[in-house]
């Protein structure tokens, strides 16, 4: 009887790496990809040291789905139209390489305008409510800021924070949204590059995806090194929240 022959140690392990880059590269492509929060342009709804799952599915794929857009092709295919208020990451137009996290607040065919520090769509202003007066760290010193209650025109509602209604995108010229782009601004408005200046509309194919929940979340006061200090660093009410 013979034996079956063994293959070498270097071959078995080139098979094992190669199968788990693989279905690495299918769960990140087709599925979720996780995505971290390097600013706090998403303030209050997300905070700089949130990781967070993006699903791939919500919108159907583009050539940004895929790692380092390696299969080229135009326009979406299994395209479903994203709602008014959803967080999405999405490639900066001009940029691609470039990954950007806001909130959609413009539709194709909208006009948007921000007009003392409130969002007007289609001629009229977004509700919103004041839920408290908070400090907040902008890094050089701490300043007084408004947290509100934003409702959009369909109903859904989120936070937003305001550190005044007269700063430089307080105040826009209304602009209407071409077919197949949208327009997005970040929670926290006074200091957000998006759609309103630097980012510009953003075109469909650029959506990577809709940002779900958070599965890790740190202050940043510990650094890797330091374990002893993890248990303080790690903000453990966030993880596995939704975001809405």
């Amino acid at each position: 009887m013979s034996k079956k022959k063994t293959e070498p140690w270097y071959v078995e392990m080139s098979k094992t790496v190669f199968w788990a880059v693989g279905i690495a590269v299918i769960f990140r492509s087709f599925l979720f990809e996780p995505f971290s929060i390097p600013s706090g342009s998403m303030i209050p709804t997300l905070k700089v040291g949130d990781y967070l799952f993006v699903s791939k599915y919500s919108y159907g794929y583009s050539r940004y789905s895929f790692p380092f857009g390696i299969i080229p092709f135009s326009g979406r295919i299994a395209e479903s139209v994203p709602e008014r208020g959803d967080v999405i990451v999405f490639r900066k137009p001009g940029a691609e390489h470039i990954d950007y996290i806001k909130r959609l607040v413009g539709l194709p065919g909208d006009t948007i305008a921000v007009t003392g520090g409130i969002l007007h769509i289609n001629g009229k202003a977004v509700k919103r409510s004041l839920q408290e007066d908070a400090e907040v760290d902008t890094g050089l010193f701490v300043r007084q800021a408004k947290i509100y209650i934003e409702t959009l025109p369909e109903g859904r509602e989120h936070l937003i924070q305001e550190l005044s209604d007269q700063n430089s995108m307080d105040n826009t010229v209304p602009v209407k949204i071409p077919e197949g782009h949208y327009f997005f601004m970040g929670d926290n408005r006074d200091n957000s590059r998006d759609s309103r200046a630097e980012v510009g509309f953003v075109p469909a194919e650029n959506l990577i995806g809709r940002a779900e929940f958070l599965f890790f979340s740190h202050n940043g006061s510990a650094s890797i090194f330091e374990i002893w200090k993890w248990p303080f660093a790690i903000r453990f009410g966030r993880i596995g929240q939704g975001i809405e």
